[in-house]
């Protein structure tokens, strides 16, 4: 008799973004700049505080955001980056195998992940065709069974994004029994204004739950911190599954002196606006299909043809991140970095 689940055998690996030495790193969606020199400061003073256990409530950067938010400080949970916090959405939901949990497809990896590790039913309901979530056809799929639903945007892996007017019809035709998490990873680098804020919608939707991270604008992806906002039951909950002590005091400090400056981190985030514009103008000029996005990547529906054009990236030292026969992610980063993307790209005869 096995001593471990026997599902496990088929769970899906989470892929990270390749590093090798030498070559350009644009499979990860991180931010090219580190943080600044006072919340760099911030984390080695809490470092020097490591033999100590951090604060199990994370209650000063609780605080901090909820002032930054304008919410009660009870409708606010952080863990450890927002994929954990997927991870708690999916325990505290979903009890049975036949309990669902409904995604796009394709979106954020991790989703199909959290929910096979939480014992419960993966739907997915494909993108259109033009790379964006389907809310129609999610919500006409809802079953007595479904018991949580994420949408992803801007969404990972194709930088499309959900407009608030079809997110409120969504919300609505779904109705009050569904807990639906609007994963807002890539939300700082919304330029559209018809693009869904949930922080805006929450008070009327009490079934709504809103994720963020400090991982991307906010420059700390190796700290992982993010957090969820949401009614205060479902933000309790939330905090009853976190495994104590996964947010680390570094990551807490950190995490609080990028919100104190967060009008400097904020505004390096015009510059990736301004490169994605001409990184996807540049591709669609040389003839690639290249959906509008509005996160911190651009995404190439290569299908068949993505491994090959990863490769042919690689061999340029520049790495890109490829999905199966689906397509290709290449974060934006600097002038000079996307340079040497778009010169791979242009060079591509696959």
């Amino acid at each position: 008799m096995s001593l471990i689940r026997a599902d496990l055998e088929s769970l899906p690996a989470y892929v990270p973004g390749r590093a090798v030495p030498g070559a350009i790193k644009l499979a990860s969606n991180e931010v090219p700049l580190p943080p600044p020199p006072a919340v760099l400061a911030a984390i080695a003073e809490a470092a020097a505080n490591a033999n100590r256990y951090p604060d199990l409530a994370v209650s000063a950067l609780t605080a901090r955001l909820a002032d930054a938010l304008g919410v009660a400080a009870e409708r606010i949970a952080v863990g450890c980056g927002s994929v954990s916090l997927c991870q708690q959405l999916v325990q505290i939901t979903c009890r049975e195998t036949s309990d669902e949990v409904m995604f796009a497809w394709r979106s954020f990896e991790a989703y199909p992940i959290v929910t096979q590790i939480g014992a419960a039913t993966a739907r997915t309901v494909p993108l259109t065709s033009d790379f964006r979530h389907d809310l129609d056809a999610m919500a006409a799929a809802v079953t007595p069974n479904t018991r949580l639903i994420f949408v992803c945007s801007p969404n990972n892996p194709t930088g499309t994004a959900v407009t608030r007017a079809e997110f409120e019809r969504f919300l609505a035709a779904v109705g009050p029994d569904v807990l639906v998490a609007l994963d807002e990873a890539y939300h700082e680098y919304v330029t559209d204004p018809d693009v869904v804020d949930g922080t805006t919608l929450l008070d009327a939707h009490p079934n709504l739950v809103v994720l963020r991270t400090f991982s991307k604008a906010y420059r700390l992806a190796g700290l992982r911190v993010g957090y969820a906002v949401g009614a205060p039951d479902v933000v309790l909950a939330l905090r009853k599954v976190c495994s104590p002590f996964s947010v680390s005091s570094v990551a807490q400090a950190g995490a609080i002196a990028a919100l104190d400056h967060a009008a400097e981190l904020l505004a390096s985030c015009a510059e990736v606006v301004s490169e994605r514009t001409r990184v996807r103008d540049a591709l669609l000029t040389a003839g690639y299909t290249v959906p509008p996005t509005q996160a911190n990547f651009v995404w190439l529906p290569l299908g068949e043809r993505s491994t090959a054009f990863a490769t042919h990236c690689l061999e340029r030292k520049v790495i890109v991140r490829p999905f199966a026969a689906d397509g290709v992610r290449v974060t934006v980063s600097t002038p000079e970095e996307n340079d040497a993307f778009l010169d791979a790209a242009a060079s591509f005869a696959g």
